[in-house]
């Protein structure tokens, strides 16, 4: 068995644009609802179905945060 995924240490990382994306298996998802329903921004998480009951969430970044990004400033 797998060792368990930190899915709060990833949203973390997809929101400050560390990582571009999270993929959730089927098996995970529970894990990782846990972790996004204790998100601050998880109305920013934006997921997409896959074949085989995989999901692909990224993080939509408004335009001040992609300023802020490219700049080097954390918000």
């Amino acid at each position: 068995m797998a060792d368990k995924v930190d899915y709060a240490e990833q949203l973390k990382q997809l929101e400050s644009g560390a990582i571009d994306k999270i993929e959730v298996q089927p098996a995970n998802f529970m894990d990782f609802q846990t972790a996004y329903m204790n998100f601050d921004r998880r109305k920013r998480v934006i997921g997409t179905a896959n074949q085989g009951g995989m999901v692909t969430y990224v993080f939509e970044h408004d335009e001040a945060d992609k300023k802020n990004r490219i700049n080097g400033v954390s918000g």
